[in-house]
């Protein structure tokens, strides 16, 4: 993969973007992890004013060092960097006090999960209109149109993805180019939404690299290890299940 020359053109790509919107440039909700740390330094390469905004809901300390770590690094880089901190815990804890539900079911654990991206989707917006600036999207390509691994209206509410088109091993690669601290580098990817440890590993039961194998499989499933159908399969039922959140909304058209 050439590095310098895809930074380029995704950089260009996003001035000229910034240009035709007529916005003075972009919102980054940055977490601590690889997908935002690119999406970040890559709209701090366009020479536009980027807002690095920090939202915690009773985040994981360690991803909260990073995050900063990031921030810092981008500020000490980029003159056209600032951040923002907005602690959504209390804001969360009074949405939670406000809703019903079983809270032992599963429905009821996950749609709070979903909340907390939704409520930082509302914050990045708000700060967006603020400041005439256009929310910039950190989803790579397995998370967007591979299994789905984003929140519907929560990280998914974006106006453009400038990272969509890269798999995650691709992230990784143009992060150490870009010289991305090796604290992001090393860590295990998470979406941080649970308030825990678990990483997105966890959650999905098959690592980044077994998605995109299993994304660009083509061959003959009676070839391949145990493994490699275990993978597959749960890229197949992720990519059904989660197959509303990747094509555009249904509109009922009616007949004239």
């Amino acid at each position: 993969m050439k590095n310098q020359d895809i930074i380029v053109f995704i950089t260009e790509w996003m001035q000229q973007y910034v240009k035709q919107a007529n916005s003075n440039g972009f919102v980054v909700g940055v977490s601590g992890g690889i997908d935002s740390a690119l999406t970040s330094t890559l709209a701090a390469k366009t020479g536009k004013k980027v807002l690095c905004v920090e939202m915690p809901i009773h985040q994981e300390k360690e991803q909260i060092i990073r995050a900063n770590e990031h921030i810092n690094w981008l500020k000490s880089n980029f003159n056209n960097v600032e951040s923002i901190t907005m602690d959504l815990s209390d804001l969360y804890d009074q949405f939670v006090k406000s809703v019903d539900g079983d809270k032992n079911s599963e429905n009821y654990k996950i749609a709070l999960v979903n909340s907390r991206a939704r409520l930082r989707m509302t914050s990045l917006y708000y700060l967006a209109q603020l400041n005439n600036l256009l929310v910039a999207g950190t989803g790579n390509k397995v998370e967007d149109f591979g299994i789905g691994f984003f929140t519907k209206y929560g990280d998914g509410g974006v106006d453009l993805s400038p990272i969509a088109d890269l798999l995650k091993t691709e992230v990784y690669s143009l992060c150490e180019t870009l010289g991305v601290a090796d604290s992001i580098l090393i860590a295990p990817p998470t979406d941080g939404l649970w308030g825990d440890d678990r990483t997105d590993e966890d959650q999905i039961g098959a690592s980044y690299p077994e998605l995109e194998w299993a994304m660009g499989f083509k061959g003959d499933i009676n070839t391949i290890s145990d493994r490699q159908k275990v993978v597959l399969e749960i890229y197949t039922q992720f990519n059904s299940r989660n197959k509303h959140k990747m094509i555009a909304i249904p509109v009922c058209e009616i007949p004239r």
